[in-house]
């Protein structure tokens, strides 16, 4: 093994690392200079000619408009939501649910509530937080919660787009590769409700809310397996956010609770209440939820239509076309559902232009960060190839390089190290699509050198990847902004970071057990 390679093919992330923790530089001018780095390396060292680079950096950036688009469309769908008044009557219903238990509060609000936003496009870091200051919780577990809560079923975030995206690098079905993330839903979505408790109350509160806590994050688990078994994965998220939310009020319901109470509410609350009503306020999510079942249902021809037959292939890369797929994507069915909706919200011209200035200033920056982690990720795959598209020596590709070194250095404990390879591809691109984009390729050549099931090895470090969101710098300064506590956010990491390590070994536990 040649040490030089190694380090030269792991300089780019070092890079990244640097300028993220020690310069604090935004994610995508740190991706920026990563994918610098990255051609010049690949170019210069490991001898790939400059318009395969430049190729394959255009054919990754095509292959993450799933996700680039989608981070379009949902702030822009959640900026109309806010400019209307949608959001704080939202707000306004939310704080009335389960006013005497505070642990289905937190289940509801941060688990149910919060995954039902994530898979529907809506940024849970940027809505909870406002909820759980005004519900009287510290600034502190206000930015942790919504961050955390989430995160066991990120793959199922934006309709799925995370895990469609890791079928695209595997090449299988989203349905014959859901089962290897489905898998380890129940047991790290318990881990994950019983960590919140950690964090607001230590101990005593996981002892006293254990059955609640356990109940909510076996539930999102075992409904993102029954969801995998229906053959509608990109649905997970909804189905699991609502299955969340039902089973706390049954909780509720049999332990004779209160399940809803008006009279916390603030006069502010109650004049939001009276502008919009609350059919009105979720008409883009619930015209949303109509269209994302008409063309994800196996039972419907929409799907076959929209998936397979408008596949809409742009070959960059000769043999490996990209299919945009256009009309079924989630994000053209969440600015379809967005626009169609204006007339329920009442929007007026003031109101979309407001929203359109505020979009234009929040949505290119984290798009572009986005497609640039895609593009370092093609080039990492298609390094050392020819003009011809064609690899003479693995040893110049920087794939196969990492995927020796790892699994020399390993060996067959090899699966204990993924789910951590994700968390930290994770915290320097700030998503789990990127995550899993930069390190599938290098997964499953390393799980063949070792004999082991690759797929199982490359879905624990996706989830790996998910579980980086309550470390993402991006994400916590998300939340602390949202309730003007910007610089909290440090402090939250200290304690976040830990969590989330004990919650990733869980996962590596069983990704090393399902691997052999």
């Amino acid at each position: 093994m040649n040490t030089i390679s190694v380090l030269l093919a792991l300089l780019p992330v070092a890079i990244i690392l640097a300028l993220l923790i020690i310069h604090r530089t935004a994610a995508d001018i740190a991706g920026l200079w990563g994918w610098a780095a990255t051609l010049l390396i690949a170019w210069l060292y490991f001898r790939t000619p400059l318009p395969i680079l430049l190729k394959a950096s255009l054919s990754g950036i095509v292959a993450s408009l799933p996700i680039t688009l989608m981070v379009m469309t949902s702030i822009f769908q959640i900026t109309i939501m806010s400019e209307t008044g949608a959001i704080p009557r939202v707000v306004t219903l939310i704080k009335t649910i389960a006013p005497n238990n505070q642990v289905v509060q937190i289940m509801i609000i941060n688990v149910g509530f919060g995954t039902l936003l994530a898979a529907m496009g809506a940024t849970p870091v940027s809505i909870l937080p406002p909820i759980m200051l005004g519900l009287g919780y510290s600034s502190f577990v206000a930015i942790a919660l919504p961050a955390l809560g989430y995160d066991a079923l990120c793959t199922y975030a934006l309709l799925g787009i995370p895990i469609v995206v890791f079928s695209g690098f595997v090449k299988l079905p989203v349905e014959e590769v859901g089962g290897y993330f489905a898998q380890f839903m129940p047991v790290i979505s318990a881990c994950i409700a019983l960590g919140m408790l950690w964090i607001v109350g230590r101990w005593r509160m996981v002892l006293r809310g254990a059955a609640p806590a356990l109940i909510a994050g076996i539930t999102a688990g075992l409904i993102a397996i029954a969801m995998n078994a229906a053959r509608m994965v990109t649905l997970t998220g909804v189905a699991a956010g609502l299955g969340v939310i039902l089973v706390m009020l049954a909780y509720l319901k049999l332990t004779r609770q209160p399940l809803y109470d008006r009279s916390v509410l603030t006069g502010q609350d109650l004049s939001n209440a009276g502008k919009l009503s609350l059919r009105a306020a979720i008409s883009p999510w619930l015209i949303l939820i109509v269209f994302a079942v008409l063309v994800n249902a196996p039972f419907l021809p929409f799907f076959d239509l929209t998936f397979k037959t408008l596949a809409m292939p742009v070959t960059i890369i000769p043999g490996e076309p990209e299919k945009v797929r256009l009309f079924w994507q989630a994000y053209f069915w969440i600015l379809v559902s967005t626009l169609l909706a204006l007339p329920f919200l009442r929007a007026n011209k003031a109101q979309v232009a407001a929203s359109i200035r505020k979009w234009l200033k929040r949505a290119p920056r984290p798009m572009l960060a986005s497609a640039i982690f895609f593009a370092i990720a093609f080039i990492i795959n298609h390094s050392g190839k020819g003009l011809d598209w064609k690899l003479v020596d693995p040893n110049f590709n920087m794939v196969y390089i990492l995927a020796n070194a790892a699994a020399s250095t390993f060996h067959t404990f090899y699966p204990l190290a993924a789910p951590f390879l994700g968390l930290l591809g994770g915290f320097i691109s700030g998503s789990e699509a990127s995550s899993i984009a930069m390190l599938t390729h290098i997964h499953l050549s390393t799980a063949e050198k070792i004999g082991a099931l690759g797929l199982v090895i490359a879905a624990a470090s996706g989830i790996g990847g998910g579980l980086a969101s309550v470390i993402s710098p991006a994400k916590l300064q998300n939340a602390a902004a949202s309730i003007d506590r910007i610089g909290e956010e440090g402090r939250v990491l200290r304690v976040t970071f830990v969590i989330s390590l004990a919650i990733t070994a869980v996962c590596a536990l069983m990704a090393y057990f399902w691997a052999f």
